[in-house]
């Protein structure tokens, strides 16, 4: 754990946010809804990189990304998930996974622009 990284210390993302406990993350609701359903899965322990995981633990992680991503596509009936990791403004493994909707204002643009 680094306290000084704000998934660590419980500051990011609100705790009342909090979806489900999967396992090796956690999911919570994204709090910019402006995409329905946007949802970060944050990794329990610090770390930046998936390289720095061991290879059970990476699949463990991916294999609850994708049990969030197949949650939010029935839910919200998505016709595509964006799938985000990047980690330069918060250095701790985290996924945004995004519903893109048939409505969706712009459907082949990127979220973050």
């Amino acid at each position: 754990m680094d306290l000084t990284c704000t998934a660590c210390s419980g500051q990011w993302p609100p705790a009342d946010h909090r979806i489900a406990d999967c396992g090796t993350s956690v999911a919570y609701l994204f709090e910019d809804q402006f995409f329905p359903g946007w949802t970060v899965l944050v990794l329990k322990r610090h770390t930046t990189e998936l390289f720095q995981l061991s290879s059970d633990e990476r699949s463990r992680l991916i294999e609850e990304v994708s049990a969030i991503a197949k949650a939010l596509t029935e839910a919200f009936h998505s016709v595509k998930i964006n799938y985000e990791l990047l980690g330069n403004q918060l250095p701790h493994i985290h996924w945004h996974l995004i519903p893109r909707l048939v409505d969706d204002p712009s459907p082949r643009d990127p979220v973050w622009t």
